[in-house]
């Protein structure tokens, strides 16, 4: 840690494959999209619809391990591995996620083999290419500012402080992988982010633009890959509903190229 007593991340995390496991990081090196190679893989079914946890659970039991130059995919509790580049080259298509059309690059026929058995009906496993352009939202966009496969937004951070107020409200307390941050934040006061507009942590500095609502996936067990019932929603309702929906951490845009470490300080501008 940096010795510091404001805010530091205290951890960092990365998801491949969007809506699949994620992984601890001791850093995040972030590229003009985001962090890389977070959320640059994603399943498609086969009309080229983006899938996720809010209707298939299971995914959060599908592992992805960033390697050298590889991803490598397990599906939890089996040995079962598949091996992936990680920039494949291939056939191109387009691909629905959310309202946007999306450029991807098809990975190979033994991946949607492989994915296809695993969840028990076809699919397709496509990667966010270079020359792929997606903006962000333009009602929070900046000209030029680029998001991966990610809902809508290149990071996303929750305070360390936040989760333990929310939890002081549940009958069971729940992890912070229930959230799918990218970076979690220690030493601020409970929903202290809601307040900042820009800070800087490490080599990049980021304009805090919307607060996160938040959706079914929260009440996933990640690490069973199975719906747990009503909450946090329920609970967060109560004391975080707005006209956006539910709140529950921060979405951020980065200034460009650089990387944030676990320890860095947050510096608030």
């Amino acid at each position: 840690m940096n010795g510091t007593s404001g805010p530091v991340v205290v951890s960092a995390h990365l998801y491949p494959i969007k809506s699949c496991a994620g992984t601890v990081v001791d850093a995040l090196a972030a590229d003009a999209l985001g962090p890389v190679p977070d959320r640059r893989f994603m399943l498609v079914d086969r009309d080229g619809v983006f899938l996720s946890q809010r209707e298939l659970p299971k995914l959060a039991r599908i592992e992805p391990e960033v390697r050298a130059d590889s991803l490598r995919v397990r599906a939890s509790g089996t040995n079962d591995t598949l091996d992936v580049p990680l920039a494949p080259e291939g056939e191109r298509t387009v691909v629905r996620l959310w309202r946007d059309l999306v450029e991807v690059v098809c990975v190979s026929e033994e991946a949607d083999g492989w994915f296809s058995e695993c969840l028990g009906f076809p699919c397709r496993l496509v990667y966010l290419p270079e020359g792929s352009v997606r903006p962000v939202d333009p009602d929070y966009a900046r000209p030029g500012d680029r998001v991966t496969l990610a809902d809508g937004f290149p990071f996303l951070a929750v305070g360390e402080a936040s989760l333990t107020e929310l939890n002081s409200r549940l009958e069971e307390p729940l992890p912070m992988d229930r959230f799918r941050p990218n970076l979690v934040l220690g030493g601020t006061e409970a929903f202290e982010e809601d307040g900042w507009k820009r800070v800087r942590i490490g080599e990049l500095e980021f304009r805090v633009v919307k607060p996160c609502s938040r959706c079914v996936i929260t009440t996933v067990d990640q690490s069973t890959g199975e719906k747990t019932g009503r909450e946090p929603l329920a609970t967060l309702a109560t004391f975080r509903d707005s006209p956006a929906g539910v709140l529950f951490g921060q979405n951020l845009i980065h200034s460009g190229p650089g990387a944030v470490r676990v320890g860095d300080a947050v510096e608030v501008l």
